[in-house]
C-alpha cells in the first residue's frame, strides 16, 4: 500500500505542470495530510522531487509547491521494427532528451543485438547522462513473445527470428536491466504518459509499422493479455474480396493493410508503371513514401489505392470498437505520420456507419500525439511505468 500511495502521489505531480503543493495533493489523491507528508518527505530524500516557490493563499503557513526533477532518473527506449531501429533518451517527465534511428540490418539475431548495444551506449555517452541515472532500458518489439523468459516467438516480419532470447541478451550487452513489451503496447504506454485525457480513459491503439497491431486502454491502465500478448489482429478479415493471407482465407489485415499490401495494391492499380520485384523492407518503406507522395500531389490512382486502404482500414477498426466499446480510437506507430491526412479524413465517416453505439454517441479519431517514435517511447515508459506509475493491481494479495 506504501509503495502504491507513493507512486499516487508521484503521477499526480508528474502530470501537474506547474506542481502541487502538499494541501493539494491531499485534495487531489484522497490521501491523508500526514500520509502525504511521509511520502513527499520519502520522494524529496530519494531526488525524486523538489521544493519550489512558495505561495500565501489566506491565513496560515505559505504553501510550498513540489515539482518532479526531471533530471533526477532517465529510460532507454528501444524499438525494433523489421524497417527502422529506433532509441530514445528519456528523462522522468517522458520527455525525450534525446532520439537516433538506424535501419534495421538484414542480419542474424545476435549480430542485431550487438547492433542495439552500440547504439544505446552512443545513445547514453553523448547525452553526458551517467549510468547511475539510468533506470533501464524498455524494449518494443514485434509479437508474439514469451514474456517470462523475454523470448521473441517467430514474429512474421522478421525472418530468423525463432525464439530469440532477446531481453536476456540485450541485458547481457548493455549490463543494464531490460523491460521487453510488445511494441503495440509499448505505444499505448507512451501515449498515456502524455495524454491529457481524465485518468478513466480508454481507447484502442492502431499500430500501423511493417505490421499492423492494435493495443487497449482501459481506466488509464493498458491491457497486456494473459501472456501480454494483446492486439495480434492481422487475420482478422476485412475485406473477403482481398488476396489470399498464408492462413487460407482472404482478405486478413495482414494481407490487406500493411504499407507492403497497400503498395501491392497500388501496384495492381497501375499506380507504378515500372515493375518492382524487391520485397525487402527499404525497398517497400521507399516505395510506400512515394506512393503518399503522389497521392497528396493529385495522382488520382495513388489516391484511391490509399483509400481503399482507409476503408478496409475502417472495417478493422469498427470490429475493435463495437467488440471493447472504448471512448476513442488513436492511430500511431512508423508508418502513420504518411497515411494521417487520408486516414483522418476518410475513416470517421466510415467508422460512424458501421459502429454499434453512433445512436448514443461518435467516436473520436486521433492521431498519436507522440509521433513517429512513440513505440520507442512507449518503451522507455514502460520502464518508468514499472517503477512509477500507481497500478490497482499492485494492490492485489498473493495467497
Amino acid at each position: 500500500m506504501g509503495d502504491f500511495n507513493q507512486s499516487v502521489i508521484l503521477e499526480a505531480i508528474r502530470q501537474s505542470a506547474e506542481g502541487l503543493s502538499r494541501i493539494e495533493l491531499a485534495a487531489a489523491t484522497g490521501l491523508s495530510a500526514q500520509t502525504v507528508t511521509n511520502i513527499t518527505r520519502r520522494l524529496l530524500d530519494g531526488g525524486y522531487i523538489r521544493e519550489a516557490e512558495r505561495t500565501i493563499n489566506g491565513p496560515g503557513k505559505p504553501r510550498v509547491t513540489l515539482r518532479l526533477i526531471a533530471d533526477s532518473r532517465f529510460a532507454v527506449g528501444v524499438h525494433l521494427d523489421p524497417t527502422l531501429m529506433t532509441f530514445v533518451l528519456l528523462d522522468l517527465s517522458g520527455a525525450v532528451v534525446r532520439r537516433t534511428s538506424v535501419r534495421t540490418p538484414t542480419v542474424a539475431p545476435e549480430q542485431i543485438v550487438e547492433a542495439m548495444a552500440s547504439s544505446v551506449e552512443s545513445l547514453i555517452s553523448g547525452s553526458g547522462v551517467t549510468r547511475e541515472r539510468i533506470a533501464g532500458i524498455g524494449l518494443a518489439a514485434p509479437g508474439p513473445l514469451d514474456p517470462k523468459l523475454g523470448t521473441v516467438i517467430d514474429p512474421p516480419k522478421l525472418l530468423g527470428w525463432h525464439r530469440v532470447p532477446l531481453r536476456g541478451a540485450l541485458e547481457e550487452a548493455t549490463g543494464l536491466p531490460v523491460v521487453l513489451e510488445k511494441d503495440t503496447t509499448a505505444a499505448a504506454v507512451g501515449e498515456l504518459w502524455t495524454r491529457q485525457e481524465s485518468a478513466d480513459d480508454s481507447f484502442v491503439f492502431v499500430y500501423i509499422g511493417t505490421g499492423i497491431g492494435a493495443s487497449l486502454v482501459r481506466y488509464g491502465e493498458a491491457v497486456k493479455g494473459s501472456t501480454r500478448n494483446v492486439g495480434e489482429v492481422g487475420h482478422i478479415i476485412v475485406n473477403p474480396d482481398g488476396p489470399v493471407c498464408s492462413c487460407g482465407y482472404r482478405g486478413c489485415v495482414e494481407v490487406v493493410c500493411t504499407p507492403q499490401a497497400i503498395v501491392e495494391s497500388a501496384e495492381r492499380l497501375g499506380v507504378f508503371t515500372e515493375a518492382q520485384e524487391d520485397t525487402d523492407a527499404a525497398t517497400i518503406d521507399a516505395r510506400f513514401t512515394e506512393l503518399c507522395e503522389r497521392a497528396a500531389a493529385g495522382d488520382a490512382l495513388a489516391a484511391s489505392a490509399l483509400q481503399q486502404a482507409a476503408a478496409d482500414m475502417s472495417v478493422l477498426v469498427a470490429v475493435l470498437t463495437n467488440i471493447l466499446d472504448v471512448d476513442r480510437v488513436v492511430f500511431g506507430g512508423p508508418f502513420w505520420s504518411r497515411l494521417s491526412d487520408v486516414y483522418l479524413r476518410e475513416i470517421p465517416d466510415l467508422l460512424d456507419r458501421a459502429s454499434a453505439t453512433r445512436a448514443v454517441r461518435t467516436l473520436p479519431v486521433h492521431g498519436t500525439v507522440v509521433g513517429d517514435d512513440v513505440g520507442a517511447v512507449g518503451a522507455g515508459c514502460a520502464v518508468l511505468d514499472v517503477v512509477l506509475s500507481p497500478r490497482a493491481s499492485d494492490l492485489l494479495l498473493e495467497g
